[in-house]
């Protein structure tokens, strides 16, 4: 059975990476039913010209934006999650716009991958080889270390670093299903630092190392 996707990525001033890695995403060949939607928070280069151009040969790009408020904490998760009420399919896929996905066949692959039971998974992208490692989980609670490391207010937009990115949990997106996408944006923007940051850090390489 063909999944369908709804991709959803927030942006902020990234023109350039809009024009080199958004049209990958829009070319992906699959039989299935998928979306495109970018979030722009209130962006003041050249993103709004950019998105206007795409949209005009791509009729599944969905484009739509985050007022510019003074009030400035957790704005990219309030972006996904205006990006999830405008969903449309079974699962969501939250990347960023700074990763481009390994192949034109990487939904082909996702679908084929996603087992009965997952909520999500969470996947790796080799830097080297350009394949995709999925981590399933079958309920939210397995993977709030992982995200809430990971997508911390403080770590700023993607997640960088080679070496043992698996062990580390610096994944390169995450596909979740619709029905518990903001469940999961919960876990985002949440204040971790010190003590706490170590201790979950820790946590997520013990589970990774278990569930290599």
């Amino acid at each position: 059975m063909k999944r369908t996707f709804s991709i959803i990525a927030a942006v902020h001033d990234q023109s350039a990476a809009i024009s080199e890695n958004l049209p990958a995403l829009l070319s992906q060949q699959y039989e299935g039913r998928y979306e495109v939607i970018v979030v722009d928070e209130s962006s003041s280069d050249d993103t709004l010209d950019v998105l206007k151009q795409l949209k005009t040969d791509n009729p599944h790009l969905y484009t739509t934006f985050l007022p510019k408020y003074q009030f400035q904490r957790n704005r990219r998760r309030l972006a996904l999650t205006i990006g999830v009420k405008a969903a449309k399919n079974d699962w969501v896929i939250f990347i960023d716009i700074n990763t481009p996905p390994p192949s034109d066949t990487w939904l082909e692959e996702l679908s084929a991958q996603i087992e009965s039971g997952e909520k999500l998974q969470l996947g790796y992208i080799s830097r080297k080889k350009g394949n995709v490692r999925l981590q399933p989980f079958y309920n939210l609670e397995d993977a709030r270390s992982l995200v809430s490391k990971n997508e911390r207010a403080e770590a700023g937009i993607g997640h960088q670093g080679s070496h043992l990115r698996y062990l580390q949990g610096k994944y390169d997106f995450m596909v979740v299903k619709r029905s518990e996408a903001h469940e999961a944006l919960r876990l985002f923007g949440n204040d971790l630092h010190g003590g706490r940051l170590f201790a979950r850090s820790l946590r997520v390489a013990l589970y990774n190392l278990v569930h290599q």
